[in-house]
């Protein structure tokens, strides 16, 4: 899996969309005042229920919203347009006064040109990703061949969750992302602000496990270099690319996703030739460490292959984008996993039956080893078909990761430095730097196992907010059709993800309690010094 946050969705600078902080005005809107009502709970710049006027205009401008605010979008008539982020609605009123309906419709905010199909290899491309190609030999050393079970459980714990995000997408299809929904859901800026931090340190030790993964022996079969110093290249690399610009667009997902299948099906396909011509043991597949239960193994690996399956989540914020969302999105979303899972279920079936389990454990590169085994493949071809793969992963992570740090600052949840950007590229050169620095640091004293199991646990609260949010948003109606989950499945993932949680280590709660820790730290600081009185007696709010 490439872990790649997407929580928040907004405008940066070089044109990505990431969390949402301004109202965009096309050129051709009005050149009347635009009122914009922000709904929620209070900020020190205006107030709860204040309106913020968008004074008249002749050509495009941005302009940014109260921090930490939940919006809601109305649709505009067409003399008074307005667009926001996937993250974030808005309320607008006319010079007149007039409200219009907020029933999900085409209208003059982001288009609606994602297909079904586009929206389920996107999904499937955020699914489908590097983490696969890492953690079958961790997952071997834990389960023996029960590598295949975990999977089940882990893609069954997923799908519970999936449908809490399938009906909260589709019931607010201009919202998107956990931290908007949290938003809503308890009214709390600090509980969104820990949301959407918790996704942001989730990126940033994703990319490191993945700088370590690619530093492992998928390189060692092109190149003999020592782990750890080359991680630290490989990640002021990513930087580096980051900084040029680097978009994300559905087109080129699409290549990086066929790259990445083809190399899984690579696996699938010769594991099964191996196994046709007589090599192997089947008898691997219910066999688990010397002194380990069936129950006890499975459980405690499905929390790593519950890496695997995280980014579905990410798909929230292209609820505005997306044709017939009601009836699209759950379609995709399920869809998506269901193959990602057979896939895996797969993949888990063959490499433990073809190379030894106690063999992938040894190996950094547990799926080299299987198609090594078959014997026909060449050894750089397959390493070449990895290491694309997770390189795709940390550069998308570390894209997505940058622009949320960037965003937050822009909003006034994090010092305001990181939302600094380049002049000629414009892109968020602080917030890329820091990013990467963070993640140098725990590629060069992490373990790849330990970072992985870290990621699952901040994004397992995520998950636990949405999951609680659909309950605690059932009394709230809305005026069109959506998808809805009895509720039993919501209380079903809340107790997946307490049992994925009771699964966690120490040290893993440790270290992603010190990350949340420096987030409330810093935005504490950054709030309290945008309160600060001038010498004049105005405040430094943004």
């Amino acid at each position: 899996m490439a872990f790649v946050p997407r929580s928040h969705a907004w405008t940066s600078p070089d044109g990505m969309r990431t969390p949402s902080g301004s109202v965009h005005v096309p050129a051709e809107a009005t050149a009347a005042p635009l009122t914009v009502r922000a709904i929620g709970p209070a900020c020190p710049s205006t107030g709860p229920g204040r309106a913020v006027t968008v004074p008249p205009i002749t050509g495009h401008a941005r302009r940014p919203l109260p921090p930490a605010r939940m919006l809601e979008t109305r649709t505009l008539p067409r003399a008074h347009s307005a667009r926001t982020g996937d993250s974030g609605t808005v309320t607008t009123t006319s010079p007149s006064g007039a409200t219009a309906s907020s029933a999900p419709q085409q209208g003059p905010g982001l288009r609606r040109a994602v297909s079904g199909r586009l929206l389920f290899l996107f999904i499937l491309g955020d699914v489908l990703g590097a983490g696969v190609y890492a953690l079958v030999g961790e997952m071997a050393g834990t389960a023996g061949g029960f590598v295949w079970l975990a999977f089940l459980v882990a893609l069954l714990m997923a799908l519970l969750t999936a449908g809490s995000y399938a009906e909260l997408v589709t019931k607010y299809p201009h919202a998107g992302g956990s931290a908007v929904f949290a938003e809503r859901a308890y009214r709390s800026p600090l509980v969104a602000f820990l949301v959407g931090f918790a996704m942001l340190a989730a990126g940033v030790v994703s990319a490191a496990g993945l700088a370590l993964a690619f530093a492992g022996d998928y390189l060692g079969a092109l190149l003999e270099l020592p782990a750890v110093p080359t991680a630290l290249v490989f990640l002021a690399l990513v930087a580096l690319l980051n900084a040029r610009g680097v978009k994300e667009s559905l087109r080129a997902n699409m290549v990086m996703t066929a790259i990445e299948v083809s190399g899984l099906l690579v696996v699938v396909v010769v594991g099964f030739l191996v196994l046709g011509r007589g090599d192997g043991d089947l008898s691997r597949l219910v066999e688990t460490p010397a002194g380990t239960g069936a129950a006890a193994a499975v459980l405690a690996t499905a929390l790593v292959a519950f890496y695997s399956f995280v980014g579905f989540e990410t798909s929230a914020n292209m609820a505005e984008e997306v044709e017939d969302v009601s009836r699209v999105y759950p379609r995709a979303l399920f869809g998506s996993l269901a193959v990602a899972g057979l896939v895996y279920l797969l993949v888990g079936a063959v490499a433990p039956a073809v190379v030894a389990p106690a063999d992938l454990a040894d190996s950094s590169a547990p799926l080299l080893e299987v198609v090594r085994a078959f014997g026909s493949v060449p050894d750089a071809l397959f390493s070449l078909i990895a290491l694309i793969a997770v390189a795709n992963g940390a550069l998308l992570t570390m894209i997505m990761a940058s622009r949320l740090a960037y965003g937050m600052a822009e909003r006034g949840l994090l010092p305001s430095p990181l939302s600094r950007v380049l002049p000629q590229r414009r892109t968020p050169w602080v917030a890329i730097v820091v990013t990467t620095l963070v993640a140098m640091v725990l590629a060069a004293t992490g373990e790849l196992i330990d970072l992985a199991s870290t990621v699952v646990l901040l994004l397992l609260f995520v998950f636990l907010s949405t999951n609680v949010a659909v309950l605690v948003l059932r009394k709230d109606r809305v005026d069109h059709e959506h998808f809805r989950v009895p509720a039993v499945v919501p209380v079903l993932a809340i107790v997946s993800c307490l049992v994925l949680l009771n699964q966690q280590e120490a040290s893993h709660w440790a270290l992603a309690g010190g990350l949340l820790a420096v987030g409330v730290v810093l935005h504490l600081l950054t709030r309290r010094k945008a309160a600060t009185p001038l010498p004049g007696g105005s405040r430094t709010d943004r």
